[in-house]
Formats: structure tokens, sequence, C-alpha cells
């Protein structure tokens, strides 16, 4: 899986997960909070975490977020630095804005100010959000357990025709497949080892957490 680069934006609770989760993975995270002791407290897991007013373009800009492949505004109740935020980010020139909206009218004016995802954290958790962000196939992440998850993926172009017994996922992932929802709307529960795989087939994949890492990786090489 390619390493990419995020800028969370506000370290709050649903903000500091999805930083974890991404750090966990693997991946390179800026961490911009408002909040001196909030921000001390990220400074012992990740280098580059600042204390910093993200709708203040100018400082935004020395500290280099149009550098980022993807933003996550994380920002709680202020409504009005939000908004500006996620203004002043796709003025930047971030190619991609996830952005968090506390109710309906929250997201309709993220999206007229240019978020390109909008989630909502009574019902996306920070960890879900997370893997969702750095995977194109991944539709749904369920956590079963601190130790196990539930994933629905689109199976990428090199699953083509394979039936499950040659991708062989228990060897090759340590990850069962438990259905199959056929592009044309068909479910196969259970499904046999001979069952042929094709693009775009969405995949229920159940596993342990550390095996379905390894398995998302795959789907991005």
């Amino acid at each position: 899986m390619m390493r990419k680069q995020f800028v969370v934006i506000g370290l709050g609770r649903f903000g500091g997960s999805v930083t974890r989760t991404l750090l966990s993975m693997g991946h390179e995270v800026m961490g911009i909070d408002k909040d001196e002791r909030i921000v001390q407290e990220f400074a012992s897991v990740m280098t580059e975490v600042f204390q910093a007013d993200s709708t203040d373009e100018n400082l935004m800009r020395k500290l280099g977020v149009r550098n980022m492949d993807h933003a996550i505004v994380a920002i709680g109740e202020d409504l009005q630095s939000s908004i500006l935020t996620t203004l002043i980010l796709k003025d930047l020139g971030l190619r991609t804005v996830t952005a968090k909206a506390t109710s309906d009218y929250h997201q309709r004016m993220l999206e007229g100010v240019g978020a390109d995802h909008i989630v909502h954290p009574e019902r996306d958790t920070g960890i879900r959000v997370a893997h969702q962000v750095t995977s194109k196939n991944m539709i749904e992440y369920v956590e079963l357990s601190p130790e196990h998850s539930l994933v629905e993926v689109l199976a990428p172009s090199t699953f083509n025709s394979k039936t499950l017994k040659t991708l062989n996922f228990r060897a090759k992932y340590g990850c069962s497949v438990m259905a199959i929802r056929r592009k044309r709307g068909e479910l196969i529960v259970s499904p046999y080892a001979d069952e042929v795989i094709f693009e775009g087939d969405m995949l229920v994949v159940i596993g342990n957490n550390k095996d379905i890492q390894r398995f998302e990786r795959a789907l991005e090489d």
C-alpha cells in the first residue's frame, strides 16, 4: 500500500481516533489543533503536530498543508471554523478534503465550500473513516471486537476471473471471504472454493485486525 500524507485538523475524540489509526497503518500524519494541551498529548506519538488556528490562511500555507495528499477536518462544534478551514484547504489546492459534519445544515455548508467527502461522527467512527480514506476499494469497515473486523471491499482487477481457491485468502492474508455480492445483485453466502471472483464484485471479508490491514495493503498494490 502506498504511504500517504494526511493532515488532521482537530485532534479531539474523533480526529484523535482517525490520527492514531492512520499512524498505525504506516501513513504520515500532520496534526493541527488550537488546544495546547491536546497538542502536547499528541507530541509523544507524532513528529508533526502544531498548535495553530486553521482559519489563518497564511499560517496554514507556512505549515505546508497544501503538500498533503488528503486533509481531514475534524473540528467539533465550531461550525464557522470548520467551514472556513475547509474553504481555505480547497483554496490552497488540497485535492481531497474530508470534513466532519454535526448536522444536515453543517453538511450542506461544507458541501457548498467544496468538501469532497462528509462524515458524521455519530455514525462514522474515527477508525472506520481512517480505513475508508486510505483505500479506494473500501466500502465498509466494522469492528467486531478489539481484535477482529469485517470489511466490505470491491474486488480489484487483479482478482478478475480467479477462484477463491486460486486467490487463497486464508493462506495469503489470514482472512476469510464470508459472502460475495455480484455487480448484478446476486448474493452468495459462504461461497465454495471454486467460486469465481470478477472485478467489481463486493467481498465481505472477516479476520484479525492485523490480517485485515495486510489484506487492505494488498488491494492497493
